[in-house]
């Protein structure tokens, strides 16, 4: 049987609809199958591990952290790529997020280039042969 190309699904949380909206309009834009969410919780809800070929995550957020939401994906077993995305970087953050099991970690307001990048650089590191 052949395979098919199947679009890359990227689940993106942040808590400003804007960010969101403007991720989701770069990550189709460049192909990608994007779901949002305002929240980790959100995600935690809706996550399918099957489904979901990278992550990206605000670190700043209320209720809980992209760093707090990292560490709960990998307690549920679940090894798909994690970027995390922050505008308020602090001199532990790329430690914490190691910690965490994340990634990369990538700067807002400037995350367009860099971002999709990353993205598809994790995604091949994760699934080399099916991508």
């Amino acid at each position: 049987m052949a395979s098919s190309i199947t679009t890359p699904v990227v689940y993106v949380v942040d808590d400003d609809t804007d960010v969101l909206g403007s991720l989701r309009f770069l990550l189709e834009t460049d192909g990608f199958d994007v779901r949002t969410f305002r929240s980790g919780a959100a995600l935690l809800n809706a996550v399918a591990t099957d489904e979901v070929d990278c992550f990206v995550i605000d670190y700043k957020m209320p209720a809980m952290s992209g760093i707090d939401l990292a560490s709960r994906l990998r307690n549920r077993d679940i090894d798909t790529p994690i970027i995390l995305i922050t505008g308020y970087p602090d001199g532990n953050i790329l430690e914490k997020a190691a910690a965490a099991g994340i990634h990369h970690v990538l700067l807002k307001p400037h995350l367009e280039e860099s971002l999709v990048s990353r993205i598809r650089g994790a995604i091949q590191e994760s699934h080399p042969a099916s991508r």
